[in-house]
């Protein structure tokens, strides 16, 4: 089968995020299809960027990247990077269809107007056609940014959503709690399938690569003054709550824990200037890591953190990448968080504890540091089994192919 992967923002472990087309091609690739991602040549989650636009083939993927200006923020410069995109992909149909022949097309680029350049093609190919759903536009814009629904551009966002539930062979949502929301606005739900993400497990039969030295080092010290290692990987953007921890650290700046966040983002500044200027002698920062050394990182780690802010939005479900790798390192999770679903409540692999609650998330490290190394040995395990059990790409792939038959 030629499958057809259009993902605005696809990378690879040799780009950065988002490493879920990757995977799934990978997959796919190696049960003996064809897969062709087409992306773009900027994306704001990349951590590189390609250095061309054209052709590409990572282990056996068929990459095209179609040339996009770089941009800044949510504002107009997304935008214009958007229809930098779809206007020549609109214009390619006719040779994707021609020249690749699909028998399956995908359209998962985040945002929802990619539906429209993939059903172009569908039809001329008379290939199946799939939407795939990461996040729900325009409601993600609206509850999270506050965009009025009478804005342009969620107008359009609301028509190519409609368009999709209508003229999809199937929908493949990563969210588990969509079924009322999409049927809404005009999905038949026998057409709907949940595919959640997931890690590669072959990432993780091998050593992880050593730290950084400075991260390394700093570690060291903390185990050696006898602290809870807290570590925190991950994006640092306004919707990871981080100021909850820092709270959290300040109310327990005086109990032997010690609070390591890795990663990067726009609040990241902003947020080592808070702990430097509270005198949070019990926080580091540090800079991205690779996603090889991530198993090494948590392997660390006495508790991993991940946190939310209250938002309605989540009434959908969540399916964050960065838990499914602090699980299958087998660490105890405290998971601040109101949502549609919890993995973590679901595996039995930790707490989890209110959403913008400073005082929730203090109780909630005190519990699990009181635990027994046997307890949380045991924790950490379940929540490793669930990952092995529902979410390896191999068998996320598979469950895929069978969704869109």
């Amino acid at each position: 089968m030629n499958i057809l992967l259009i993902n605005h923002y696809a990378g690879s472990p040799r780009h950065g995020m988002e490493y879920r087309p990757y995977y799934l091609a990978r997959e796919w690739v190696k049960l003996g299809h064809q897969v062709q991602i087409v992306a773009a040549t900027f994306s704001h989650v990349r951590s590189h960027q390609p250095e061309h636009a054209g052709d590409e083939t990572i282990d056996g993927i068929a990459y095209r990247w179609i040339e996009t200006p770089r941009y800044q923020g949510n504002g107009v410069g997304r935008v214009l990077n958007i229809w930098a995109f779809l206007k020549p992909l609109w214009r390619q149909a006719h040779h994707w269809a021609n020249h690749f022949h699909p028998d399956l097309v995908i359209a998962s680029s985040t945002y929802p107007m990619d539906f429209w350049v993939a059903r172009r093609i569908a039809r001329l190919a008379h290939a199946r056609l799939v939407h795939e759903i990461h996040d729900l536009w325009p409601a993600s814009p609206i509850e999270l940014s506050g965009m009025s629904p009478r804005h342009p551009f969620a107008l359009l966002c609301q028509k190519a959503e409609d368009d999709a539930c209508r003229d999809a062979d199937r929908v493949i949502s990563m969210l588990p709690k969509v079924a009322d929301h999409l049927a809404a606005h005009g999905l038949d739900l026998h057409k709907l399938h949940i595919v959640p993400n997931g890690i590669d497990p072959a990432e993780w039969a091998v050593p992880g690569e050593p730290l950084a030295a400075d991260l390394a080092i700093h570690i060291a010290q903390q185990q050696r003054a006898a602290r809870q290692l807290v570590v925190y990987a991950g994006s640092h953007g306004e919707p990871n709550a981080l100021d909850v921890l820092l709270d959290a650290a300040a109310r327990l700046r005086d109990e032997p824990f010690a609070f390591v966040l890795v990663g990067d983002g726009h609040e990241k500044l902003r947020l080592a200037g808070r702990a430097a200027d509270e005198g949070l002698e019990n926080v580091a920062m540090f800079a991205p890591i690779a996603k090889s050394q991530i198993p090494t990182l948590l392997a660390q780690a006495d508790i991993a953190y991940i946190g939310w802010k209250r938002q309605p939005l989540y009434r959908f479900g969540i399916a964050p990448n960065k838990l499914m790798d602090y699980m299958m390192a087998g660490v105890p999770v405290l998971h601040s968080v109101e949502a549609g679903n919890d993995p973590v409540a679901e595996a039995g692999c930790g707490l989890t504890v209110a959403p913008e609650s400073p005082d929730a998330v203090v109780q909630g490290l005190r519990q699990l540091a009181a635990l027994s190394p046997g307890a949380r040995r045991s924790m950490g395990e379940r929540g490793r089994q669930f990952v092995l059990a529902h979410h390896t790409y191999p068998v996320l792939a598979r469950r895929f192919l069978e969704a869109v038959a």
